[in-house]
């Protein structure tokens, strides 16, 4: 039987910035595919994105495995992005990366999640539905269909 080795989550630093990106084009690489084109995340700048919005990782014992991107906003916390590796998906790092962000957004005042995903990741749509989140709006992003969703805390 194999012994997970996972950190706690933490706040990424500025200088692992190529990490990061190099995780999320891992994770995301898959629905290339499926959406016709590289998901958005696979495009951010992620030196921008650890300026401007908050990522949190989850280390393993080759570095960052997985993380969780949030933008706090002033009625609610929006998920960017979650990304696992593909190495150790299945595990339940997205569910405990999903956990941290409700207790951030309860710890910080806010009552309600946010979080947009690709119209055609619908595995990540009914995660994100089985996970309590409802679809509250379609947004069309370029060549992308845009989904958001909502999950009202507490």
């Amino acid at each position: 039987m194999m012994i997970a080795t996972w950190g706690e989550i933490r706040r990424a630093r500025p200088d692992e910035a190529g990490t990061i990106r190099t995780l999320v084009r891992r994770a995301y690489a898959k629905w290339i595919i499926s959406v016709g084109a590289e998901p958005l995340p696979m495009r951010a700048d992620y030196d921008r994105a650890l300026a401007e919005h908050e990522i949190w990782a989850i280390d393993g014992i080759a570095g960052c495995i997985a993380l969780i991107e949030l933008k706090p906003e002033p009625d609610h916390l929006l998920i960017v992005n979650v990304a696992v590796d593909p190495s150790h998906q299945g595990r339940g790092l997205g569910r405990r990366l999903l956990d941290f962000a409700e207790r951030e957004a309860l710890r910080r005042g806010l009552a309600e999640l946010r979080l947009y995903t690709n119209a055609k990741m619908s595995e990540n749509r009914a995660l994100y539905t089985a996970r309590g989140y409802s679809e509250s709006r379609q947004e069309q992003r370029g060549e992308f269909t845009i989904i958001h969703m909502t999950k009202v805390l507490g």
